[in-house]
């Protein structure tokens, strides 16, 4: 693989340059980089750099992970999942690529080398085994060098790769397909696994008294991978191969959980992370091979159990306890559960095991303090599944399902014990409160949860007692840890708490948001923010419906207000807070709430700015830039609506940062910028500004719409110019660049949506008498378009469409526009499309208008009235009916105000993507206001037409209508009193 000097020396130039703290450097790169990205052979010289020993590590490394995004994006899918706009790399670099990736791996560093496993697991998740019939053998021949020249260090490289190709085993969705590539995969792996894993058990067995903890890491090392590659293979069903082994492998398993090593040996590390994969396993064959595994169960539980017992300074012995709780918690959750119920046992596990690890320890405290982010993401994220104070608290909750009464007799009394120590001292024994409050929150019901809770303590009296006096308590910076586990407590329970008495707590815990503990003013923005976002369920009177309504409303929040943006704007100026994504969310939730006026509104929309002004030189936490955007589009919306005058002030404020994200093309930042633009636009007042106009005119051309992610941004933005200057459209040759613009997004499965979308505006506000001229060749585009996309979403998208015009026009101008391409076109499409996809039409609007612009169509057009379609008439108005009968049938309605904005998902690194702001949306247009209820719409304007024509339409039911729709029809006209004669 020959990659020229002088394109590996750019690259790695521009890598370096991309790790630079000059925004301006590292931009500039980030553009070199993306413009190399289309050139031909750009994977194989990032491969090329990644495997270059002369180049720095740094840029090595960031070309590695470059090159392993590439391959999860642009590595060719199979044929039935091919995206067929996708850009996919040519097949010639996909053969390169595949020819030399394993050998480039097995010599490359340890950090670059997990990269590029990554990338092989990646182009092997679409090309393995069918299409990479060579990497097994050639893995395992490589394997069988390794083994036979005594290489630790290249067998493990190659277990870390394998460990990457067979991880799809765990999580994918079990199929026959799957299961072929699985039995390809044992075939020709499960005996030369094996004979690694007792190879490497030998050599530690033979050298561990000896071996200084260095040298037999890697030995510990190998028999880990092994462990992760065993529990891969067995993830799905038990392979035969390890039924019929099973007591070699057992065997081995008892021998690293029991053995101890020398104290160096323990103090690395290395054996507990041994131990913790073998108990990961265990845990495997408890969970799904029971009956083959009860053999061994009591010996098992007996040596995980001690591990438990013992002391060690180890520093994986955490997460050996986690792995180590999980297996003992597992078999306490099955019929094996008699082996804990002794009242000796249980309390040896609450006293030995549930307690010790319930308390803070030193690496807790230091975590809090020097690593707040990674300790609320264990903590309170759902994340701390693997941390040990949940693995304990999970093994109490396995207890009580079979034990409950026991259970909670001694939880109950060892949080009493805990209290009356913290009592005593409250100075040195705060950690005893903290662990009981967190047994409290991990076993009491929570709402919705199931398995029925265990009640530890009477909830009121323990709120009362011991949650609401340090809420209260004067000295409220003191014991942050303390405070912030009762703030979580706050949250976890939030539902339960009525709503007078969290409005009544609301000024203590909005005093916590200037803590200078982040965890603590974290976990106090997020309780405001969780509580502003309860939702009670209300019976509709006489109905089957219920709506859900918020707990908390403007009324509710607005005193509390002004002091809650204060002490959040303060709490951002904190150290390590100055991008805290909580406390951003929570100002975002406030300000979409609360109804806020007079200088609080300027003074909140400067800091915003300033904040944007800040990371637009860097944005690196896409959380934080997310909800900063919402919480702008909520001031902007709520006071902008209530207050046109502040229009000018937020241009003033708002404009000079939107345009440097376009001129500086911080493109990260261009959907959003676009989508408060569309908001200014939508508040504003005929004629437009100059600015406006400006940006009108960057809107019309085709530049701006090459980035995927911006475009539904831009059809929002010009669905708001629409609505103001929709004459606009008619001059200076500007309808026919936005509809050459809706082509090109309309022939990519991925901007249909925006096609659609930018084509309804469209109509929704030009006269036809504007679109007249061009009305063919949008229909000429479309259909041309359905003869090779014919999938559910593109129809339904053109029966909306198709609807629209409808009832926008008349129903004679849509039937006359589609003929005019080809004569009786309408009808075929009528037969072939329209009829069949209408009942698959989702959303109320979308239902709403497809129903009435149908029954428009059975009422008023020439082509359904002539008695020759009276079979199609029929079939027609059995899709009405089946649309009809089958919206609304979860009785739940829910009212989008924004409490739903979106949580975009956490990524490591920043990807341009559209992430639609919800406090910037405005409702639909709905062209039909005077449709009430469009069921009543359907039954009465058939019931007219039957009286024009009596007797003509009931037999056309009779013969054409599906009995099951005749009888809701029925239901229907009784209800409305319409009659069908």
């Amino acid at each position: 693989m020959e990659v020229p000097p002088e394109m590996l020396d750019a690259l790695a130039g521009w890598f370096g340059q991309s790790l630079s703290p000059d925004a301006a450097v590292r931009r500039a790169a980030e553009q070199s980089i993306s413009s190399a990205t289309s050139s031909p052979g750009f994977a194989l010289a990032l491969l090329g750099l990644a495997a270059s020993p002369r180049h720095d590590l740094q840029a090595r490394l960031a070309a590695s992970v470059h090159f392993k995004n590439l391959l999860r994006r642009r590595w060719p899918k199979p044929d039935a999942d091919a995206d067929a706009d996708a850009d996919y790399l040519p097949a010639s670099d996909c053969a390169i690529i595949k020819a030399h990736l394993l050998q480039l791996l097995l010599t490359a560093p340890p950090l670059i080398q997990a990269q590029l496993s990554e990338a092989l697991a990646a182009a092997a998740a679409s090309d393995f085994p069918a299409r990479w019939e060579s990497l097994l053998p050639s893995i395992v021949s490589s394997l069988g060098s390794a083994v036979n020249a005594g290489d630790i260090a290249a067998t493990n490289s190659l277990l870390t790769a394998v460990v990457s190709l067979f991880s799809r085993f765990r999580n994918a969705f079990d199929n026959n397909a799957l299961r072929l590539d699985l039995k390809y995969c044992l075939d020709i792996f499960a005996a030369p696994l094996l004979e690694v894993f007792l190879f490497a058990s030998r050599r530690l067995q033979a050298t561990a008294t000896t071996a200084n903890p260095l040298e037999l890491r890697p030995v510990f090392e190998c028999l880990r991978l092994c462990c992760e590659i065993f529990y891969s293979l067995n993830s799905i069903d038990l392979p035969e191969f390890f039924e019929d082994n099973m007591r070699q492998w057992m065997t081995e398993f008892r021998t690293f959980v029991t053995t101890s090593y020398s104290p160096p040996v323990e103090a690395d590390g290395a054996p507990d992370a041994l131990r913790a994969a073998v108990c990961d396993n265990l845990q495997l064959y408890m969970e799904k091979y029971e009956e083959e595994f009860r053999g061994y169960l009591k010996e098992f539980v007996e040596a995980v159990w001690g591990l438990l017992m013992a002391q060690t300074t180890s520093p994986s012995r955490a997460q050996l306890a986690v792995t180590a709780i999980r297996f003992l918690t597992t078999v306490a959750e099955s019929v094996h559960h008699a082996l804990f119920g002794s009242p000796e046992a249980m309390k040896q596990i609450c006293d030995s095991v549930v307690v010790p690890n319930l308390r803070l320890r030193d690496e807790d405290e230091e975590l809090f303090e020097c690593n707040w982010v990674e300790y609320v993401r264990r903590d309170s994220e759902g994340s701390d599944a693997d941390t040990l104070r949940r693995a304990a608290c999970r093994l109490l909750r396995g207890l009580a399902a079979n034990y409950r009464e026991q259970v909670a007799a001694l939880v109950s009394a060892q949080v009493q014990q805990m209290l009356a120590a913290y009592a005593a001292n409250r100075a040195n024994n705060w950690k005893e409160k903290d662990a009981a409050i967190y047994l409290v929150i991990a076993l009491m019901q929570k709402p919705g949860a199931t398995g029925g809770g265990t009640a530890v303590v009477d909830m009121e009296s323990f709120f009362t007692s011991v949650i609401v006096p340090e809420l209260q308590a004067p000295d409220w910076q003191s014991e942050p840890m303390l405070k912030a586990t009762v703030l979580r407590f706050l949250k976890e329970f939030r539902d339960q708490i009525p709503k007078a008495t969290a409005l009544a707590l609301l000024p203590s815990v909005v005093r916590f948001l200037t803590h200078e503990s982040n965890v603590v003013h974290s976990y106090a923005a997020t309780f405001i923010e969780n509580l502003l976002i309860i939702k009670d369920a209300i019976p509709v009177p006489g109905v089957t419906t219920v709506t859900r309504s918020p707990r908390f409303v403007a009324a509710d929040i607005n005193p509390f207000a002004p002091q809650i943006i204060q002490n959040l704007s303060t709490a951002l100026g904190f150290p390590d807070s100055y991008e805290n994504p909580y406390l951003m969310k929570c100002l975002m939730r406030v300000l979409g709430i609360a109804n806020i006026a007079g200088q609080i509104v300027h003074e909140i929309t400067a800091r915003l700015v300033g904040i944007l002004m800040e990371v637009c030189n860097n944005p690196k936490n896409p959380d934080f830039n997310h909800y900063l955007f919402e919480a702008l589009a909520a001031v902007i919306g709520r006071t902008g609506e209530q207050d046109p005058a502040l229009l000018p002030a937020f241009e003033a404020s708002l404009f000079p940062v939107l345009q440097r994200i376009l001129v500086e093309d911080i493109s990260e930042f261009w959907p959003y910028a676009f989508q408060i633009f569309a908001q200014l636009v939508n508040l504003s007042r005929p004629p437009l500004s100059q600015n406006y106009m400006q940006l009108f005119g960057v809107l019309l051309s085709n530049a701006t719409w090459d980035r995927p992610p911006c475009v539904p941004a831009l059809v929002r933005l010009l669905r708001a110019f629409l609505r103001k200057i929709p004459n606009e459209l008619n001059q200076e040759g500007r309808l026919p660049n936005i509809l050459a613009i809706s082509r090109s997004l309309l022939s990519r499965s991925s901007t249909e949506d925006s096609a659609f979308y930018m084509l309804n505006t469209i109509v929704e506000n030009v006269g036809f008498d504007i679109l007249n001229p061009y009305i063919t060749e949008i229909w000429s585009a479309l259909f041309t378009r359905l003869q090779t996309r014919q999938a559910v979403k593109y129809v339904n998208s053109l029966v909306v469409f198709m609807s629209l015009v409808l009832v926008k026009y008349g129903s004679s101008v849509l039937v006359s526009s589609v003929d005019s391409i080809q004569p009786n076109l309408f009808t075929q499409i009528l037969q072939r499309f329209w009829i069949p996809n209408l009942k698959l039409i989702k959303g109320a609007l979308e239902v709403k208008l497809t129903a009435v612009a149908s029954t428009k169509l059975l009422c008023e057009s020439a082509v359904l009235l002539d008695a020759a379609a009276a079979q199609l008439w029929g079939k027609l108005l059995d899709s009405i009916v089946t649309l009809l009968s089958r919206t609304n049938q979860d009785g739940t309605q829910e009212q989008n105000d924004g409490t739903d904005a979106v949580d975009i998902q956490k990524t490591s690194s920043y990807s341009v993507s559209f992430v639609r702001l919800q406090y910037a949306g405005k409702s639909e247009d709905d062209l039909l206001k005077e449709v009430n209820d469009p069921k009543q719409f359907v039954v009465t304007s058939l019931a007219t037409l039957s009286a024009q024509f009596p007797g003509r339409f009931g037999l056309v039911i009779e013969q054409h209508v599906d009995p099951a729709n005749k009888s809701v029809l029925l239901q229907l006209c009784a209800a409305y009193s319409a009659n069908i004669v």
